[in-house]
């Protein structure tokens, strides 16, 4: 198992807030300030530069950013070691489902356990929500192919065939 953690800064609803729930099943430990982050986590960052690929497996934690993004201190952010962004994927939860890149931090979460080869711990994840199980239908023909990539490389290759290339108009990329 994969410690798991959270930055939250209360801007959410507590009772709508996936963080919350995985808080109260014991599965993730919440930090309140950037200082009580783990220096040596994988922090998922949708700014990062390289996408969470199997060539991180060996991390010691993971740890999500779940608050406003408008007032995030980025600086502080940017200064982690290993910072991850999750390449494309679809929400399955109710307020976003459907929409490409629009994951709550537990569908975060849940893809990064997946792409690391934690399958059976993502489910854990997961499985605290009804709509748990739908996110791993929506998704796993991509998070299969970015678990099987060697890096991050590959994982950003991988995604175009579902984004179509930069500067394609199409929508299926073809």
């Amino acid at each position: 198992m994969i410690p798991l953690y959270s930055y939250r800064d209360n801007s959410c609803d507590p009772r709508k807030c996936t963080i919350k729930k995985l808080e109260r099943a014991g599965l993730v430990k919440i930090v309140r300030k950037i200082t009580q982050i783990p220096r040596n986590t994988l922090l998922l960052d949708p700014t990062a530069e390289q996408a969470v690929s199997p060539a991180d497996r060996a991390v010691r934690s993971i740890t999500a950013l779940d608050c406003s993004w408008e007032v995030l201190d980025t600086g502080a952010v940017r200064s982690w070691r290993i910072r991850r962004a999750l390449p494309f994927l679809v929400a399955a939860n109710p307020v976003n489902f459907g929409r490409p890149f629009r994951l709550t931090s537990a569908e975060a979460i849940a893809a990064t356990l997946v792409i690391l080869g934690e399958r059976t711990e993502a489910e854990e994840v997961m499985a605290r929500f009804s709509w748990g199980a739908r996110f791993f239908e929506l998704n796993e023909e991509p998070l299969t192919l970015y678990a099987a990539a060697k890096d991050s490389a590959e994982v950003v290759a991988i995604q175009q065939t579902y984004i179509g290339e930069p500067g394609d108009d199409s929508p299926n990329g073809s």
